[in-house]
């Protein structure tokens, strides 16, 4: 071995190495502002809890709220709605699953999984075969309709008719109190 091959690092190998890392940081720091305007605004971060008051909600009717640029549908069920959807027998039902925010997976789509009180439902008001509004109350089951290509969900939001795939989804929720929910 020569004395060059085992020399001793220099001063020249220092200002190397402490150039390129001051170079790292000041290209970190002038990529972060581009990195950090990709992060969700205050409005919206704002929306992603919602609270809502069901005092006004009478018995058979239902609310829409908007969460996560969604529609959410809150309906205070009749007892004879929660008979209709609790006697449909689950190997009748498209979609058995009851996949949802609320339940870990491969729970069967019952009533009693898809609503936490069984007099309110809560569920995402989008249609999961094209993403359409639903219209309440109508269709064949007298739960949603899909007016676009003809989906009939009943009076739990699960799908019985059309073409589409699943079920309506059900959000994450809590009720906080009696008369109030937190989506979200």
């Amino acid at each position: 071995m020569t004395a060059s091959d085992t020399s001793e690092p220099t001063r020249r190998d220092f200002l190397f190495i402490a150039t390129g890392a001051v170079g790292a940081v000041g290209a970190a720091a002038a990529v972060w502002p581009f990195i950090n305007q990709m992060n969700p605004d205050a409005s919206v971060q704002a929306l992603a809890s919602i609270e809502v008051n069901l005092d006004a909600i009478d018995e058979g009717s239902a609310i829409t709220v908007l969460w996560r640029g969604k529609p959410v549908f809150i309906r205070h069920r009749t007892a004879q709605e929660i008979e209709e959807a609790r006697s449909v027998d689950i190997n009748d039902l498209p979609d058995q699953s009851a996949e949802n925010a609320n339940l870990p997976a491969g729970e069967p789509a019952t009533d009693e999984n898809r609503a936490e009180k069984p007099e309110w439902l809560v569920m995402v008001g989008v249609c999961t075969h094209l993403g359409c509004v639903p219209l309440g109350q109508q269709g064949d089951f007298g739960g949603w309709f899909c007016p676009c290509h003809g989906s009939h969900y009943d009076t739990a939001g699960r799908i019985r008719k059309g073409p589409a795939p699943r079920n309506l989804d059900i959000p994450e929720y809590t009720f906080v109190s009696d008369t109030t929910i937190r989506i979200g």
